[in-house]
């Protein structure tokens, strides 16, 4: 009699456990944003903002207790986070969350990155041998993702299985049709030059047919010197890009100068979805990218 009560309450408490919500760490908020549309039951936490710079973050006590409770940890991977998750893992001890584990999933796995380099030289800069780790700016690639994490969130809460998968596919439904919608109204700026710092939006450009003639960076992840900068000047004088681009987390002044010089816009583009407001969700942050962009090519 004692046995059977004991088996009861087992599996009473097993499905109670089952039945609470999945506790989810996003290494990155467009992985945060994704994952509500997928389990919008979850309790989810993002270990970084819009106005932060993903290589560099510091491995905080708070994240560290948000990892040590995740049941997965959502990130970008192709070494994205390689300067703090490795620690962020090591202090948080939780074993569901490691490398090889279900519980850690790479965005860069399950997509084919670009810019792949030949070889990898510390001289030629902040280098990613993986390739471009900033894939969530290609709409498609952010689509193959989503499916991806449908998956595995299917395969760790396999009672709430069929709950996510049906969300992905009315998900990707909507997504190919405000894909289309982007592309049609971007058509004008296919074949324009921008002139960006870092490789951060290389995969917007690509989508959208935009040319990055050239780089505020003199190599990837060291800042612009002036010296860099004259050089960038008399390149682009001949070909005047249709804006000066960067991340709403770069120091302003270098684009700001190249901007006064050249009379181009200059744009901080917000590299992610916003904390708040219409471009807090993964819609709203591409529709406001579309808007500043076609926002540089309208006369004022």
């Amino acid at each position: 009699m004692v046995s059977k009560c004991l088996l009861t309450l087992f599996a009473a408490t097993t499905v109670v456990a089952h039945a609470q919500p999945l506790r989810i760490f996003a290494c990155e908020p467009e992985w945060a944003a994704l994952v509500r549309v997928l389990a919008p039951d979850a309790e989810v936490s993002s270990a970084t903002h819009v106005l932060q710079d993903p290589h560099h973050i510091e491995a905080r006590p708070a994240l560290i207790g948000q990892l040590r409770r995740a049941d997965l940890a959502v990130c970008t991977g192709a070494s994205l986070e390689a300067g703090w998750l490795p620690m962020l893992q090591q202090r948080a001890a939780n074993p569901a969350v490691q490398m090889g584990k279900p519980g850690l999933f790479f965005a860069a796995e399950q997509v084919k990155l670009i810019g792949i380099p030949e070889q990898v030289d510390r001289s030629n800069g902040d280098v990613h041998a993986e390739g471009n780790p900033h894939l969530h700016l290609d709409p498609h690639r952010l689509q193959e993702v989503a499916a991806a994490l449908a998956e595995r969130l299917a395969h760790l809460d396999p009672t709430g299985a069929p709950a996510y998968r049906q969300r992905y596919l009315q998900w990707a439904d909507r997504w190919q049709q405000r894909m289309a919608g982007w592309q049609s109204r971007a058509a004008s700026l296919r074949g324009q030059p921008v002139v960006a710092q870092h490789s951060s939006f290389a995969y917007l450009w690509a989508w959208l047919g935009l040319r990055q003639s050239a780089d505020l960076e003199p190599k990837p992840g060291l800042p612009p010197s002036p010296g860099h900068l004259q050089q960038v000047l008399s390149r682009v004088r001949s070909e005047l890009p249709l804006a000066v681009v960067q991340t709403s987390y770069q120091n302003p002044q270098p684009g700001e100068w190249l901007a006064r010089q050249t009379g181009r816009p200059l744009l901080a583009l917000p590299a992610t979805v916003m904390s708040e407001g219409p471009a807090a969700t993964l819609d709203g942050w591409f529709t406001r990218l579309i808007d500043q962009l076609l926002s540089a090519s309208t006369p004022s």
